[in-house]
């Protein structure tokens, strides 16, 4: 089935426009993910302030149960069981102030072990989300120049590419050629 005249001289302006098409999603995917690295180089400042910042409270809760004479733990279940219920709630703070530093230096260890391709795994198994929002809001987008940065480009302009090929152009691609299969429309004769 041959195409219409007037079709055949667009024929190379949609060539360029899908070949044109695909170098600019190659540049958004490529400039897009290679900033992954420079928002986990960031959230780990943030990460590593917030953890500074809970040992520092933690160091206080301890240095007050070395003076007592009695462990942290000691510390904390003899503040609980307090009848008094604002000294009892006390002992709560220092027993999550305790479980923050653990959970806060468990996370900024496995990010910074994390390999390049294990990383966004790591860091969406271990993402404290307050800490990650704040990070957004103030994330200053970077240039990458580390092997990483050059990896995460490279992926995303293979995803960009991949996703493109088969979300767009491999459907309109069947769709033309289902319609060239299809018999023209014939007007009745009359």
């Amino acid at each position: 089935m041959s195409q219409s005249p007037w079709l055949r001289p667009l024929r190379p302006i949609g060539r360029v426009g899908e070949s044109l098409l695909d170098r600019v999603l190659c540049v958004l995917g490529a400039v897009g993910l290679s900033q992954a690295p420079e928002f986990f180089q960031q959230y780990l400042q943030r990460l590593g302030g917030h953890l500074d910042e809970a040992r520092r409270q933690l160091a206080s809760f301890e240095t007050v149960a070395r003076q007592s004479g009695i462990t942290l733990q000691q510390l904390i279940d003899t503040t609980r069981a307090q009848p008094v219920e604002p000294v009892a709630k006390l002992g709560n703070v220092i027993a999550e102030t305790q479980a923050r530093v653990e959970s806060l230096a468990a996370a900024e260890t496995a990010l910074r072990e994390a390999s390049v391709w294990d990383r966004p795994f790591v860091f969406l198994a271990h993402v404290d989300s307050s800490i990650a929002a704040r990070t957004w809001e103030v994330f200053k987008p970077a240039v990458p120049v580390t092997a990483e940065g050059f990896v995460y480009a490279a992926v995303g302009m293979v995803l960009a590419l991949a996703l493109y090929q088969f979300a767009v152009a491999w459907p309109a691609r069947v769709l033309i050629a289902r319609c060239k299969k299809s018999p023209p429309a014939t007007a009745p004769k009359g």
